[in-house]
């Protein structure tokens, strides 16, 4: 899981494949409690999806643009381009659900 902000956002999210971008907080517990569900999720998909992790509070740029009104919200890229996007928590399915619709098996 790598950390990106309104500097270097842009170079985070993979030009190529499936990059899944985690919005949230330090202080919002429900950003905490989709801590592990990312981490499986990462453990799952390996190298075929990056995932990157963007605090709204230190990228404020990056979450507007975005549009990212509330913690946490979860982008899907592909190619470089947001495809899906999954606000407040879900279960661990609705993720799988829309990386799979992105990620090759």
């Amino acid at each position: 899981m790598r950390a990106a902000n309104d500097v270097n956002f842009e170079t985070a999210v993979r030009p190529t494949g499936v990059t899944l971008v985690d919005f949230g907080a330090t202080w919002c517990p429900p950003c905490k409690a989709l801590l592990p569900v990312i981490e499986t999720l990462a453990e799952e998909y390996g190298e075929r999806v990056s995932i990157v992790k963007v605090d709204t509070d230190e990228s404020p740029e990056t979450a507007s643009s975005f549009g990212v009104m509330s913690n946490p919200t979860v982008i899907v890229f592909n190619d470089g381009e947001p495809v899906e996007k999954l606000v407040g928590l879900r279960p661990i399915e609705a993720y799988r659900t829309v990386l799979n619709r992105y990620v090759p098996s």
